[in-house]
């Protein structure tokens, strides 16, 4: 089993959570729900987003077979316009791969973190463990707590 800062905090926490080891490649939500057996909708994705001026950055979680609602989430924040980074400017940002972004490894990093209001339509979700090859599953309420998260509608269905 994969021991790092995350794993360390939840425990020290005595929060429960489940470990799943993952290849040690990026992969997206969809590659990881069908790795783990699981429903894609239950796989959330942590998306950097910028502010347009100065301010601190957000990570938003949604759903994996959800993009995110840029309009929506400035909109909650009260901001005119926000931006997703590349990928190379969201590793810079946080400090942790693609694919291994978490705002559990980024508690009192600075981020806002916002989460979409479907994961409480779940006890527990899915999210990365801060680095490729680690997934956890969470309770939502205790994430919500730990990472001082907001909850808004910032996501829409992937039309396709």
């Amino acid at each position: 089993m994969i021991i790092n800062n995350i794993t360390r905090l939840l425990d020290s926490k005595h929060i429960s959570y489940t470990a799943y080891e993952l290849p040690g490649e990026k992969l997206g939500a969809e590659e990881t729900a069908a790795f783990l057996g699981l429903s894609v909708r239950l796989v959330y994705k942590t998306i950097v987003v910028l502010r347009e001026k100065t301010g601190k950055p957000v990570l938003a979680l949604i759903p994996g077979d959800c993009e995110l609602d840029i309009k929506a989430l400035a909109a909650f924040l009260h901001e005119k316009k926000m931006h997703i980074p590349t990928q190379r400017e969201a590793e810079r940002i946080t400090g942790l791969q693609a694919g291994g972004i978490s705002p559990l490894a980024l508690i009192n990093k600075g981020f806002t973190n916002l989460i979409d209001h479907s994961a409480l339509d779940h006890e527990q979700i899915h999210i990365s463990g801060g680095q490729r090859g680690l997934n956890i599953k969470i309770p939502v309420m205790a994430l919500v707590e730990l990472t001082h998260a907001r909850v808004a509608k910032i996501s829409r269905l992937i039309l396709g």
